[in-house]
């Protein structure tokens, strides 16, 4: 889906220029959270393109049955993804996160990934969080993935029931152990015979992930696929 450009975007980006979130840099008004020059240096996966079978996919197997698995970029610690992730997450610009959505969505598409698809949704935060940071990450994302797509949202089916701090900051045995319980579905009906993609912003193990669907998979007749912007190959 191609970005209408209209005279009033123009003159708003022209009284209000916007900057790259990785470098800076002004961006032109058919660019989007980042500029030409860092979107074509972003460390895609090409996931897309084997959604079934990845390096992402093989996270799940034995875990959970999932279907299509995909993440838009490999990250890595002091790079340009980690800048966007923690601009995203910490930097109090929930745009960011949509329009990354919407690039994802724009390049997924091309791949058939949300055929078959018929509800989008993104990993819950804790309340406390929520509150801290003003919004949920994953549920900006989905929203870009929404305006180019089509899907529908849904929301508040699962909740979080805690948080014990950033996953990015344990071990793989702690990880898990801290997710286990983590997550509580609220209403069975919202997800049942559904096809839900569910959405976060950046796996490392896995193990978050997990635990959200072992939650759903208690609905009727639920079929899950994954995406997320970021993984971290060796998390």
């Amino acid at each position: 889906m191609k970005r209408t450009i209209s005279f009033l975007s123009q003159l708003i980006d022209t009284l209000a220029p916007r900057a790259c979130a990785v470098c800076g840099s002004r961006l032109a008004v058919s660019e989007e959270a980042v500029c030409a020059g860092c979107n074509l240096r972003l460390p895609r996966t090409g996931y897309a393109h084997s959604a079934y079978d990845n390096e992402l996919a093989r996270l799940f197997w034995g875990r959970v049955p999932v279907e299509r698995c995909a993440a838009f970029f490999f990250y890595k610690p002091h790079t340009d993804t980690s800048q966007l992730i923690y601009r995203l997450k910490y930097g109090g610009h929930p745009e960011l996160g949509e329009q990354l959505g919407r690039l994802v969505a724009e390049e997924f598409t091309a791949d058939s990934f949300f055929d078959g698809i018929t509800a989008l949704l993104p990993v819950p935060l804790a309340r406390e969080r929520q509150r801290q940071r003003g919004y949920n990450q994953s549920q900006e994302i989905a929203r870009g993935v929404q305006a180019v797509t089509g899907l529908p949202i849904v929301s508040k089916a699962v909740e979080r029931t805690t948080f014990q701090g950033s996953q990015t900051t344990k071990d793989r045995w702690r990880r898990n152990e801290n997710v286990e319980h983590a997550f509580r579905l609220v209403d069975t009906a919202a997800v049942s015979h559904q096809h839900l993609l569910l959405i976060d912003d950046i796996i490392t193990t896995g193990a978050t992930l997990t635990a959200a669907a072992r939650e759903l998979l208690k609905a009727e007749d639920v079929r899950l696929s994954i995406l997320s912007l970021g993984f971290a190959r060796n998390g």
